[in-house]
């Protein structure tokens, strides 16, 4: 990287909208996958278990994030699963061969235990329904288990199970990577955009307040990309209320100015899937706009090494466990401001994992919890990122690299929550070796005052926390770094940076 001439700027316009926030962009994900359960959210003799055995060290962490909604139960995992196996007394379930992970599955934990761990985290349900080897009548069967109050075999299977009142989950995946080779029950997007179809007619027969997601493209690298999504949402266009993306990146060639890029390409994925979503809508002549939720993202190549020496049918064994340093919290930021810029069509999200796996949270089994250097960028998003974002009118000096070019040093957006009187910007400073100036003008909102400037920052990219040292990587206050000048503010971004930049109004 070479180094920058001038500072960034930043113009920030009351009236530029692109969208509200819908809370549901800071939502997670809890997959049958390593120790994302087990050992994870869910340790019967852990000195910090409840009654029912969910680790409180981990509840509270949780609950810090503010997560508003997490998918369940998959994942690859979904494609085999049998959701009557999770339910009912757990001495009676039946253990699995776990095919996409190669794990024996316990069910000790299921359905009605992570319903209770959505109540005691704060958080509510995206539930995910098989449709790799199974369809449309075992998908309409676990709405009914979940939602119909009573008076049926399965409404009335729960209520015997200990749960009178329904669920009442309202957001509900229709299968997970139908498009790729890995899946179990794998299909052509023709085969799974009418089976998509007929499950979603169906589901929507027995409850009709929910809301569905179809599968899109697993990335932006599947050769059917972005055919994949024409051709479901042809079949599920009336039916679904969103389409799914999933995108991680990693740095496996060390090029750290590239890794830092990888934004961009998330940034074509979601035009891409808007503009298809669009074509079909006005292919159809329809009033109905389908939203996107991308609902896999993240940074994931530390564990693979790892993985691949695993000796398969164990039970949660330490999976996708990857250590995350500093500069994959400038990633995993650079991607928050993606999605935030395009908050009018990205409606929901989910941080693949919460706990353990590629995830925010770490633990050891009977011991301890810590925050990974990307809880950091999530948790500020989650608590600060909530009302309108406006149109990011930012000038940035730029640098190139081979997969990108015209990269902008500063990527930035900026959130507006009228009802508190507040105004957050989010910036990542992607410069290498220089602190840069962002000039901030905020005239459209008349007075403003500074609460506060939070960074991120470390001179080695490759710190990590850990169990040890669960705060060598954490933000801070950073005191005189932004200079005030009527309704202008200069901050200071310092090289290779997370910022969060907070006014009252």
């Amino acid at each position: 990287m070479s180094s920058a001439a001038v500072n960034a700027k930043m113009k920030v316009e009351k009236d530029f909208q692109v969208g509200e926030v819908d809370p549901r962009l800071y939502g997670s994900f809890i997959e049958h996958l390593g120790r994302a359960v087990y050992g994870g959210i869910f340790e019967p003799g852990h000195p910090s278990a409840d009654e029912q055995g969910f680790r409180t060290d981990v509840l509270e962490l949780v609950k810090s994030l503010n997560v508003p909604i997490v998918r369940y139960p998959g994942g690859n995992f979904v494609s085999g699963f049998n959701w009557e196996d999770s339910v009912g007394p757990a001495e009676n379930r039946k253990r699995r061969l776990e095919l996409a992970w190669r794990t024996i599955e316990p069910n000790t934990f299921g359905l009605n235990e992570f319903m209770d761990w959505c109540r005691k985290a704060n958080t509510t349900a995206m539930m995910a329904v098989n449709l790799g080897t199974r369809g449309p009548n075992e998908a309409r069967e676990l709405v009914e288990y979940a939602n119909h109050p009573s008076g049926t075999y399965l409404s009335d299977l729960r209520i015997s199970h200990g749960y009178k009142e329904p669920h009442r989950i309202k957001t509900w995946c229709l299968g997970n990577e139908m498009d790729g080779p890995w899946q179990i029950g794998a299909k052509t997007a023709a085969e799974y955009g009418r089976i998509a179809a007929e499950s979603a007619k169906v589901m929507k027969w027995v409850d009709p307040t929910i809301e569905l997601v179809a599968c899109g493209s697993s990335s932006t690298y599947m050769p059917t990309y972005p055919e994949w999504e024409a051709t479901v949402l042809d079949h599920t266009y009336e039916h679904v209320e969103y389409i799914s993306l999933h995108r991680y990146y990693d740095n496996h060639k060390r090029d750290t100015p590239t890794f830092l890029a990888r934004s961009l390409d998330m940034d074509d994925f979601i035009k891409t899937v808007v503009a298809t979503c669009d074509y079909i809508k006005a292919k159809k002549r329809s009033k109905k706009t389908v939203n996107l939720s991308f609902d896999e993202w993240n940074v994931w190549y530390h564990s693979n090494e790892a993985d691949r020496k695993l000796e398969p049918w164990q039970i949660a064994p330490p999976q996708l466990e990857d250590v995350y340093n500093h500069q994959d919290a400038l990633v995993v930021g650079c991607m928050l401001i993606s999605m935030l810029k395009r908050a009018d069509r990205v409606k929901m999200a989910c941080m693949a994992q919460l706990v353990n796996v590629i995830a925010p949270i770490m633990t050891e089994n009977g011991g301890r919890a810590w925050k990974q250097t990307i809880y950091y960028p999530y948790l500020h998003a989650s608590v600060f990122g909530r009302g309108t974002v406006l149109v990011p009118l930012v000038q940035s000096p730029k640098y190139d690299v081979q997969d990108y070019t015209d990269v902008p040093y500063v990527e930035a957006v900026a959130v507006h929550n009228e009802a508190a009187g507040e105004l957050t910007v989010f910036a990542v400073n992607r410069h290498l070796t220089d602190t840069l100036g962002f000039d901030i003008d905020l005239r459209s909102f008349g007075n403003a005052s500074l609460i506060e400037h939070l960074v991120m920052e470390s001179d080695d990219l490759e710190a990590a926390n850990t169990a040890d040292q669960p705060d060598r990587v954490k933000p801070r206050r950073s005191e005189g770094s932004v200079a005030a000048d009527g309704t202008s503010f200069s901050a200071q971004l310092p090289k290779a940076s997370w910022n969060v930049i907070r006014f009252k109004l």
